[in-house]
């Protein structure tokens, strides 16, 4: 199974360094809560607040939290700044079961960014059961909208994976794994995330969190 290296945080760091540092950012925060996800939802909530902490330092960072659970139900928040707001909601959410519904949260990116620029899409699941040509092609129209999808994968479904893995290549973005080793390292990246939206690699280099400074160390070469 996948995990990710050090090479693939470096490019995404690349890529973050060609946003608009002048602009305040938008993020959308999208996850997979159906019923497969119950057994590490605990672990992903603590991992996933790791990245609200960050919201809360990136001043003028706009998160929306959009989740997907039972049967059709697709729920966004209202956009806010307060990170401690985002986290309270997400710890009130219970899993249940249902099919994947990846395809609307990239349509409602799509809409939303029509209204305002949207700096990042992040989405974290395990599953996809719907038309992979379908989800890329939305993917693809993000892409061309400037908006850069950051997909994290639980589980180690290898088809998962590589839609996962395309559409994130689409949005000109990232897709990781997130696996038990590796959590407090990918904790660290969606802070990084957060950041970027935000600000870019200039704010994650003028950032004092020990997570952002090491992931820097990473841009040797």
């Amino acid at each position: 199974m996948h995990r990710s290296s050090s090479r693939e945080i470096t490019s995404f760091l690349k890529k973050a360094a060609r946003v608009d540092p002048t602009r305040s950012g938008r993020l959308i925060f999208a996850l997979d809560a159906t019923m497969s996800r119950q057994p590490t939802w605990d672990r992903a909530i603590t991992i996933q607040a790791s990245m609200f902490d960050a919201v809360g330092q990136a001043g003028g960072l706009s998160v929306q939290l959009v989740y997907f659970r039972g049967y059709g139900e697709c729920r966004a928040s209202k956009w806010v700044l307060n990170a401690a707001a985002l986290r309270d909601l997400m710890t009130g959410i219970e899993c249940r079961g249902g099919h994947t519904q990846i395809g609307k949260v990239l349509d409602h990116a799509r809409r939303e960014t029509a209204k305002e620029r949207l700096s990042a899409l992040v989405f974290i699941g395990d599953a996809l059961e719907e038309d992979v040509d379908l989800l890329c092609q939305k993917a693809g129209e993000l892409g061309l909208l400037g908006v850069r999808g950051f997909f994290f994968q639980e589980g180690a479904d290898p088809l998962v994976e590589r839609a996962f893995r395309e559409m994130a290549r689409l949005t000109n973005g990232a897709c990781f794994h997130l696996g038990g080793d590796s959590a407090r390292e990918l904790a660290a990246l969606l802070g990084a995330i957060a950041i970027y939206a935000h600000g870019g690699l200039k704010a994650l280099t003028a950032s004092s969190r020990h997570e952002a400074r090491r992931l820097l160390t990473q841009l040797g070469g």
